[in-house]
């Protein structure tokens, strides 16, 4: 059954949520990320050629969030937030990270697995990371990688991150998704590995579970899928799924999507094998919109490098892509799938809700459930969604706040259903009811005055309280 929510109001009734794992006494939570996936670029998201059962099966037994964002409009960014809690302009990490760059997420912030690690979880991390630097250069030894700190500090390790395992790249897999060369394991490189890139993240997760895993205790997960960002190559068995198609390179990136879903449908049967599946919380999400001009069209023909025409993501239809502030660039895919959670709580399996659920969200939920305080001594941006999964309105102390670096647009805050964008200098305005107009098609600010006003101020305010007190590299 499935049940559509507005507002925060449900309406089905059972008992009262609790999170406990009965045999652990504990939830355990994996944060699976995509990068550059579109918000439709899943089955159950509407696209009407790709094959996505696996995750699509996550929504149909889970939560589907129809209004979930990433932080920000670039993959950097959005993934600082996931794990400060905090909107990248405040945690330092305003814009995607080049290599040999200084940018990092600086030891000085609060990590999840950091917090949950003293709570005595597991923590581990599988796939992209770009939040401080690993790339080729270090794999061939031609730099010291303490010349890439800031102000005479090297960067952080994984493990002063929270991390006590982790198999990672910097950014990209390299050369492409097919046979990667540049992933390390706990800070050593693994040289060429034979096989596709979201396999071989599965595979490393799967070697986890079989070789460290102590199934005593709870543990924190963050696989963090290189697909669909490219150079996008897939494997050529899941390409030919989609031979009715004509144009080989959108065959391409749709097998690129099924390569996801076949990574997480192995995740998912690896926690069955394992009798923790129903203890899970999964939470699925993109760190951006995606990549590419139009529809079905290509970005660049001619950039080789980041796989030109087979940038084929879907917004769904909404305005802008990837590193746009409006909905296309920051609005994504959201599942949370957690049978024993959702089973006592206030939502039905199969539940679409179109409550905002934004990305440093996760950050104050999953504490919230492990019974870790959320600390105090900062500000944290994001708002626990644990009232969505008790039948309550979620209470924002503020509202929820993009600034990216790309465009004019590039400021933006959301207030219920209504969201105001800004350029840089705050002299230009867009306001947008997204219950009626989610494609941003027609600027509200001069038929709503009063509203316009009262949210100027506030995008001001709020923008200004980031930017006073957010580092400045």
């Amino acid at each position: 059954m499935k049940t559509l929510l507005y507002c925060g109001i449900l309406f089905s009734c059972t008992t009262t949520i609790h999170a406990q794992n009965t045999k652990q006494n504990k939830t355990n939570f994996i944060q699976i990320l995509t990068d550059d996936q579109g918000w439709g670029d899943l089955g159950s998201y509407g696209h009407q050629f790709l094959k996505t059962p696996n995750i699509d099966q996550l929504a149909e037994d889970g939560v589907k969030f129809s209004n979930c964002y990433a932080a920000d409009a670039v993959c950097s960014p959005s993934r600082s937030a996931i794990i400060t809690g905090r909107t990248p302009y405040r945690n330092r990490v305003w814009r995607w990270i080049p290599a040999k760059s200084k940018i990092h997420l600086p030891k000085d912030e609060v990590t999840l697995p950091q917090l949950l690690r003293k709570k005595g979880y597991q923590t581990a991390h599988f796939g992209k990371w770009h939040l401080s630097y690993y790339s080729e250069e270090r794999i061939e030894g031609t730099f010291d990688y303490k010349d890439f700190g800031y102000g005479g500090q090297s960067q952080p390790t994984m493990n002063e991150y929270g991390y006590d395992y982790w198999v990672a790249t910097g950014n990209v897999a390299r050369p492409d998704h097919m046979n990667p060369k540049n992933f390390f394991i706990n800070g050593e490189a693994m040289g060429p590995l034979e096989g596709f890139a979201g396999k071989l993240v599965a595979d490393q997760v799967t070697k986890w579970f079989d070789e460290v895993f102590d199934q005593d205790k709870p543990f924190f997960l963050t696989v963090w899928f290189h697909e669909p960002h490219g150079p996008v190559n897939s494997d050529p068995r899941l390409v030919n799924q989609y031979d009715k198609i004509k144009d080989p390179s959108f065959q391409q990136y749709l097998a690129n999507i099924t390569q996801i879903d076949e990574a997480v449908g192995q995740i998912v049967q690896e926690l069955k094998k394992r009798g923790i599946f129903d203890d899970t919380m999964i939470i699925y999400t993109s760190d951006n919109g995606p990549e590419g001009r139009h529809e079905y069209g290509s970005f660049n023909k001619d950039d080789k490098v980041y796989g030109g025409s087979r940038y084929r993501g879907s917004t769904g239809g909404l305005r802008g892509r990837k590193r746009h502030t409006h909905e296309g660039g920051i609005r994504v895919p959201g599942i949370i799938s957690w049978p024993n959670g959702i089973k006592d709580s206030k939502v039905l399996p199969g539940t679409i809700t179109d409550v905002p659920f934004v990305g440093y969200d996760i950050f104050p939920t999953i504490l919230e459930i492990a019974d870790i305080e959320v600390p105090k001594d900062r500000t944290i941006d994001g708002t626990s969604i644990m009232p969505f999964f008790k039948g309550k309105p979620i209470k924002r102390e503020r509202p929820m706040y993009w600034r990216n670096n790309y465009y004019d647009m590039r400021i933006a805050i959301r207030q219920g259903e209504w969201k105001l964008l800004s350029n840089e200098d705050k002299t230009m305005f867009e306001l947008y009811n997204l219950r009626i107009d989610p494609r941003e098609t027609t600027n509200l600010k001069d038929k709503e005055p009063k509203r316009f006003e009262s949210m100027k101020k506030a995008l001001i305010a709020y923008d200004e309280d980031v930017m006073t007190n957010g580092y400045k590299w």
